[in-house]
């Protein structure tokens, strides 16, 4: 039967070109849609691709109290990637993140960075040249970390001359870095080992306006603030100086000495920053002999804490002061001279908040014409 054979191959023919047309149109469409659709639900940002080599990075000997971790082999640099180590998101090109990963030296920083963030990590050192290629830096955290001075290069800051704030709190710094970028606006060296600030480790730094030296054993300042002609914010609290820090800034507004073993302040020595609104110097040793009667007799005043130190009289203020803590002292009369020279009905004081508590000023012994000088104070504590 010909003609039945013949349909049968017919047949066969029909379906095999069915089948072939499915597998290769069919199944090619529906893997190009699954492939689209995984691109668009599961994309995820990852700064290091395996078909990249992994950028450069710095080694540094480990802690000797530790096991030493594995160094990275050294690649070739390129000015774009992205540390394996950190992350640089695609949306903030110029920033990238290395923080809190236990690194023990510096990655590498590509040279389009502004903001690079170092910090919580296990860092000990800074090699020379560390940032020779990142001159675009502004931002440059590294602090909790334990770099010592010694484990630095000289000039490691030297060519960042856009590098605006450096955070470098929480190291075992015993000394200022040095030199550092005349641009720099911010310098936060706070809990570090720092003894001694020479006269010149701040020469050049017209730009700074907030200087953080806390926590420290500061000894000595001498007339290192001077040349700061920029200088907002001085934070020198927690050291060991006995003495204030000479020549203060004409544009200084903040000075925090507290917590200090200062005893004396030279005569009008606030006078020659006419911007200065608070002041704060608890928990020192001064004393009435150690202070002349202008010496906080400025008119910018408005914040004043003598409190914890060894008065034992009420120190001469000016009527522009508007809060005065002196609790914790050996004060043992109410002067009302103090706050007002003169009390009539024109001249007063327009202090806020006076605190003599911790003192030894017997309630009773408050002036009959203290409400009248004293008129604009809600809280006297005594």
């Amino acid at each position: 039967m010909p003609w039945a054979t013949t349909l049968i191959l017919i047949l066969a023919g029909l379906c095999g070109s069915c089948l072939g047309q499915y597998n290769e149109e069919e199944d090619l469409a529906w893997l190009q849609y699954y492939l689209r659709q995984s691109r668009v639900s599961s994309y995820n940002y990852v700064p290091y691709y395996e078909e990249e080599s992994p950028a450069y990075a710095y080694s540094y000997p480990s802690a000797t109290d530790t096991e030493p971790a594995p160094e990275p082999e050294p690649q070739q640099a390129t000015p774009w990637r992205c540390p394996q180590e950190c992350d640089c998101p695609p949306n903030f090109s110029s920033a990238m993140y290395c923080d809190t990963r236990n690194l023990r030296y510096l990655p590498f920083v590509p040279s389009r960075m502004k903001y690079v963030y170092f910090q919580n990590n296990l860092i000990t050192s800074i090699q020379e040249g560390a940032f020779d290629n990142a001159t675009e830096l502004e931002w440059l955290a590294l602090h909790n970390n334990q770099i010592g001075s010694e484990k630095m290069g000289k000039r490691v800051f030297g060519k960042l001359q856009r590098l605006e704030r450096l955070y470098m709190n929480n190291n075992n710094l015993t000394r200022l870095p040095s030199p550092l970028p005349r641009s720099l606006r911010e310098l936060h060296l706070s809990y570090n080992h720092i003894s001694k600030v020479p006269p010149n480790a701040l020469e050049g730094l017209e730009n700074l306006t907030a200087l953080y030296l806390s926590h420290n054993f500061i000894f000595e300042m001498g007339a290192s603030l001077k040349g700061l002609s920029s200088l907002i914010l001085a934070d020198l609290s927690y050291n060991n100086l006995r003495k204030v820090p000479e020549g203060l800034p004409a544009s200084l507004e903040q000075l925090y000495l507290e917590y200090n073993y200062i005893n004396a302040i030279p005569d009008h020595y606030f006078q020659v920053s006419p911007r200065l609104l608070y002041v704060r110097m608890s928990h020192n040793s001064l004393t009435n002999h150690g202070l002349s009667s202008n010496t906080f007799n400025s008119s910018s005043i408005l914040e004043l804490d003598l409190s914890y130190n060894r008065l034992q009289k009420i120190p001469r203020v000016n009527t522009n002061l508007e809060n005065l803590y002196l609790q914790g002292n050996q004060i043992n009369e109410f002067s009302i001279s103090s706050f007002c020279s003169v009390v009539d009905v024109m001249n007063y004081s327009r202090l806020q908040v006076l605190r003599l508590d911790g003192n030894e000023i017997k309630r009773n012994a408050v002036p009959p014409d203290a409400p009248l000088c004293l008129r604009r104070a809600t809280v006297i504590e005594i």
